[in-house]
């Protein structure tokens, strides 16, 4: 399959909360960030609403459900607590997440083939309300077939390890990740799934990820905050999005 057509970004503030929440004060305001992500051409902002308010919290859900005009990605893990904000705030997409208090990040996919049965009837008020269900998975064959199964729109791949393996320099290992990372791509394609990547990307090494054919859209937060301090937000996003129509020939 060729490349074709321009990669959507998606642009995650969680830690712009995360500075605010250090100081205890109203600042950063992921909502300025989300609004200046979205006039540097952003496609569309992305935010984790953790059972533990680590970062997101509900109030900025709401404020960014009424105050961006791009589509709003909702990442949340599968609890009660979270579906019932999730039918309450209305976002254009629901992403499903693993979620361990301990962690400092998400450390890994969903495994949706795991809890098919509680996760199918999960997601069926969100559909029905009609928000975009992505899970966010593993390249794992198992994984991408139980989220069609399910009745997912996208599957998100987890491109953390990748990422970890080319930041160390393991360059053979981070060549089998990425052709795991295509060929899953190519299956849930296959299945009817819209295919995201997301996790870990950086402007060394997004490309290849970026010109994997069926990827239709790429969320990338840590990195782009992390660049904002040096380039300012803008600048940041105007480059990861040089080197991603560039992946793709454009």
């Amino acid at each position: 399959m060729t490349q074709t057509g321009k990669l959507r970004l998606g642009i995650n503030i969680d830690h712009v909360a995360t500075l605010r929440n250090a100081r205890g004060s109203a600042w950063p305001d992921p909502l300025r960030a989300a609004l200046l992500a979205q006039a540097a051409g952003a496609d569309g902002i992305t935010a984790h609403l953790r059972e533990d308010r680590r970062h997101i919290r509900d109030a900025d859900m709401a404020a960014l459900k009424a105050g961006i005009t791009i589509p709003l990605n909702f990442e949340c893990g599968a609890t009660d607590e979270m579906q019932a904000i999730c039918l309450a705030t209305k976002p254009h997409a629901v992403c499903l997440v693993p979620e361990r208090r301990e962690e400092r990040t998400t450390e890994g996919g969903l495994d949706v083939a795991g809890d098919e049965a509680r996760l199918s009837a999960f997601v069926t008020p969100l559909r029905s309300a009609g928000a975009r269900v992505s899970m966010f998975i593993s390249h794992d064959p198992r994984q991408i077939e139980a989220s069609a199964r399910i009745g997912a729109a996208v599957v998100e791949l987890h491109t953390g390890l990748y990422s970890d393996l080319h930041a160390e320099g393991r360059s053979d290992e981070a060549e089998a990740e990425l052709n795991a990372l295509r060929q899953g791509a190519g299956l849930a394609q296959s299945l009817g799934l819209e295919v995201h990547a997301g996790h870990g990307l950086t402007f060394a090494n997004v490309s290849p990820i970026a010109a994997i054919p069926q990827v239709m859209e790429l969320n990338i937060g840590h990195f782009l905050i992390g660049e904002a301090v040096f380039l300012g937000l803008g600048p940041a996003i105007t480059e990861m999005r040089r080197l991603m129509d560039a992946a793709r020939g454009l």
